[in-house]
């Protein structure tokens, strides 16, 4: 059965932070969708993410799926080595940018992901975390589907763009039907609300938007102390 998306997404400063160092990209159109998380506390983060979503965002799509992948792939190894120069240019250590995107193919969908902004997939009642931290701390045994990874703030993280002359995106493989709805959000988003919680708001049958407003909601009732993005992507049949 051929499906089609639905989707949603904001990004906010929150109720700490001056200003907001993440970016994200909607594109239906494209089959492609994407939350950036700029590194805070050093230069430009905000720029880093702009960046990113940018180049994503200037991306042509053929029917061919494993093209677009590639040119996915080659922007962000062109973003890592610009922002690594930018640095070299400005004297400081890192200019730089957690990830997490989206892909939506006929038969299934890729997440991919740098550091640790996070995409799930909710589907049958279930919320199962696709991506798994870049962390350090991360205990080995657990695996990349269904047990929930220790939350960003318990480590240092591992991997960025930015960070390294070699970038490395880790990719996953989910189905594409019908009734599944994807979660896509910056660390300011699952440092406010557990799994359990962002569970609980995606059973309810709220509208891609409605959702998006609802864990905003949430967040931005507590303390809110980093810059809150979220993307929500809804498979629906044709």
């Amino acid at each position: 059965m051929r499906t089609v998306c639905r989707s949603a997404g904001h990004t906010e400063t929150g109720n700490v932070r001056r200003r907001n160092e993440d970016a994200i990209l909607v594109r239906d159109d494209l089959g492609l969708w994407v939350v950036a998380d700029g590194l805070g506390g050093h230069a430009a983060g905000d720029y880093a993410s702009t960046l990113i979503v940018e180049r994503l965002g200037a991306l042509t799509r053929d029917a061919d799926v494993n093209d677009f992948i590639a040119a996915i792939e080659d922007t962000l190894q062109q973003v890592n080595a610009e922002l690594r120069a930018a640095a070299a240019q400005q004297q400081v250590d890192v200019i730089g940018s957690t990830l997490a995107l989206l892909v939506h193919a006929p038969a299934f969908v890729l997440c991919g992901w740098v550091g640790d902004s996070r995409v799930y997939v909710h589907e049958n009642g279930a919320l199962v975390q696709l991506t798994r931290d870049h962390v350090h701390g991360q205990p080995a045994d657990i695996t990349q589907f269904g047990t929930r990874a220790p939350a960003a703030g318990a480590g240092v993280l591992t991997r960025a763009i930015g960070v390294e002359d070699t970038l490395f995106v880790d990719w996953a493989v989910a189905g594409s039907r019908p009734g599944m709805l994807f979660l896509l959000c910056s660390d300011g988003i699952n440092k406010e609300l557990s799994d359990g919680e962002l569970a609980d708001a995606c059973r309810d049958p709220h509208t891609p938007q409605q959702l998006v407003d609802r864990l905003f909601a949430l967040s931005l009732a507590r303390r809110a102390r980093d810059n809150l993005s979220a993307v929500i992507v809804r498979l629906e049949a044709a």
